[in-house]
């Protein structure tokens, strides 16, 4: 699904962000500037900062504050990025090598905090006590989820609930931000700022559950890693989690010792088992389920053709290969 429409409704607010970003990136340690621009720069689809903007104007907001809070939402996502990576000991993310694989993990962290600081200055001066309450607890949420996902890594037993309240935590929790703070600018109503909330985190969701499906059937040029990081790394993601579970005695066998030990000795295998047991098709529906429950949220929003772009980005959340 191309959604390039998208791109061009908020073509001119996008400028201004990213004109933004390269401003408050700044900094007089040179390292900052290079490690900073290079992962900001490094092919990212800044669908954070454009549910904030669309979830504004489908509110009509007329002032500037939602490029600053656009740009709040790239800086933690981008911090929380170089993090993972460190903690995941990524070599490779969107195709590129990582930060840590360039500057090592201890750059890689600091900048990370670098972002983190940056972002809560800029809501300072944004001036909005409410807006400082929900990124406060956004931040919160997104580090125990990170903590939750660590303690299931290399565990066999997590179930599908334990893993969907890490997805929740970690990825969902800032989709659900960045659009509730669209409808926080414009004052919208009670009923309306929960209805976008709720489109967030059900649009995050269904992001990571397709991420969970295309680790195992795309491309690594597609998906910009190497196919199985997940598995190396001893995630129990839901087609891993489906597939132990539904899987002949042999197939939840080669699952649960490839969770537990991580390494992509049985890759292979567990490919076929997941195949074999529909997992993939499992997850997609999973991630269909919660499109559709966010296209359903809009509906308590004005009609608009930012509404439109809204729902758009929920349809291409589960039908994209990359």
């Amino acid at each position: 699904m191309n959604i390039q429409h998208t791109y061009d409704l908020i073509a001119d607010d996008m400028q201004s962000v990213n004109g933004m970003i390269q401003q408050q990136l700044h900094s007089e340690v040179v390292l900052i500037n290079q490690l900073g621009h290079y992962i900001i720069n490094s092919g990212g689809k800044r669908l954070r900062p454009i549910v904030v903007l669309l979830s504004a104007h489908a509110f009509n907001y007329k002032g500037i504050n939602h490029i600053d809070i656009a740009t709040i939402v790239e800086f933690i996502h981008t911090a929380t990025l170089l993090h993972d990576d460190v903690v995941d000991s990524s070599q490779l993310r969107r195709g590129q090598k990582t930060a840590n694989n360039i500057w090592g993990s201890e750059a890689s962290v600091l900048v990370g905090d670098f972002l983190y600081s940056r972002a809560f200055e800029m809501m300072v001066s944004v001036g909005s006590m409410r807006v400082m309450e929900i990124l406060a607890h956004t931040t919160n949420t997104i580090a125990e989820g990170e903590v939750m996902q660590l303690l299931n890594c290399h565990d066999p037993d997590t179930t599908e609930e334990r893993y969907l309240n890490v997805i929740r935590s970690k990825t969902a929790k800032l989709f659900e931000a960045a659009v509730q703070l669209g409808a926080v600018l414009c004052s919208a109503s009670d009923i309306e700022e929960k209805a976008m909330a709720a489109y967030g985190m059900h649009l995050g969701t269904a992001f990571q559950l397709t991420d969970d499906v295309l680790d195992y059937s795309a491309s690594s040029e597609d998906l910009g890693k190497n196919i199985g990081d997940d598995l190396a790394e001893g995630k129990p993601t839901l087609p891993l989690i489906y597939a132990m579970r539904h899987g002949s005695e042999l197939e939840s066998e080669i699952i649960f010792n490839a969770i537990k030990e991580g390494g992509l000795g049985n890759l292979n295998q567990v490919i076929k088992a997941i195949q074999a047991t529909g997992a993939i098709d499992y997850t997609a529906e999973a991630a269909r389920l919660e499109s559709q429950k966010a296209i359903q949220a809009l509906e308590y929003i004005p009609h608009s053709l930012y509404r439109e772009s809204l729902s758009d980005l929920a349809r291409f959340a589960v039908s994209r290969t990359y």
